[in-house]
């Protein structure tokens, strides 16, 4: 059993479901002290209670990213838990929830968007840099998406954030990279995960979707998300000690097309 991140503590928004909470568990089976954030209650205290029964530990902090108070709160709930902030991984993010091209996408549900994927993603990274600055180093991986790297139709907020936090990520990661932090942002494909799979493209009822974004993996498969938390591990771990800056597509292929 590796145990790469023994005694380190790490803080992971979105905890409560998908690719967040496969890598809050991911970290704590590899030894690390887990902050679980996210808004949903009950999708938290699930991911802790999966942690805790391994006998990993961890704690659930209730958190709306799009308010900086709620940002600054979870990462002084890593200093007063666990002593301090080694690792962020942020994945809480949000659709939009329909699928409506770019002249008549709803003004309010595109500052709903950009309020959680792109504010809400830069309050969590200032607070976690602050932090971070005071220890003398630290890691931080952003989940953002393919969609952060080519249009992605009918979800004009949603890719326009996710090129933002690609932007954000490599702002970030040269302004830091002297100070001993890492920033590196991950873009996955179609990942088997609640959003996906019942959310605004709603795959489980819709066969021929899933089968057409699939296809467009080399893999002709979707990813799992053990298989985007193996990849943020990596980037947190000192195995990527030299990488920061980067936009890794996790993808099956997809992008050597």
């Amino acid at each position: 059993m590796s145990t790469r991140f023994a005694g380190k503590v790490c803080l992971v928004s979105g905890a409560g479901s998908g690719i967040g909470q496969e890598t809050a568990i991911s970290f704590a089976r590899e030894g690390a002290k887990v902050i679980a954030a996210d808004i949903d209650g009950a999708g938290g205290l699930q991911t802790v209670a999966s942690i805790i029964s391994v006998g990993g530990q961890a704690i659930f902090f209730k958190t709306d990213i799009s308010k900086a108070a709620d940002t600054e709160a979870m990462v002084q709930a890593a200093v007063d838990h666990f002593g301090g902030l080694d690792h962020a991984v942020n994945c809480a993010a949000i659709t939009g929830g329909v699928s409506i091209p770019t002249h008549e996408y709803p003004e309010e549900l595109w500052h709903q968007v950009l309020a959680v994927n792109l504010t809400g993603m830069w309050y969590s990274v200032k607070a976690q840099l602050n932090q971070m600055l005071k220890q003398g180093g630290g890691t931080i991986v952003i989940v953002a998406s393919a969609a952060g790297l080519k249009g992605h139709p009918n979800n004009v907020p949603y890719s326009a954030t996710k090129h933002g936090v690609v932007g954000l990520t490599k702002t970030a990661a040269l302004e830091y990279a002297t100070k001993n932090i890492r920033v590196n942002v991950v873009c996955p494909t179609a990942i088997e995960t609640p959003m996906i799979m019942d959310g605004r493209l709603n795959f489980r009822n819709n066969q021929e979707l899933q089968e057409k974004f699939t296809s467009e993996q080399a893999m002709m498969r979707m990813g799992q998300p053990r298989e985007v938390a193996d990849v943020i591990l990596w980037l947190s771990s000192d195995q990527s000690s030299f990488i920061t800056g980067h936009a890794m597509p996790v993808d099956g292929g997809a992008f050597a097309k």
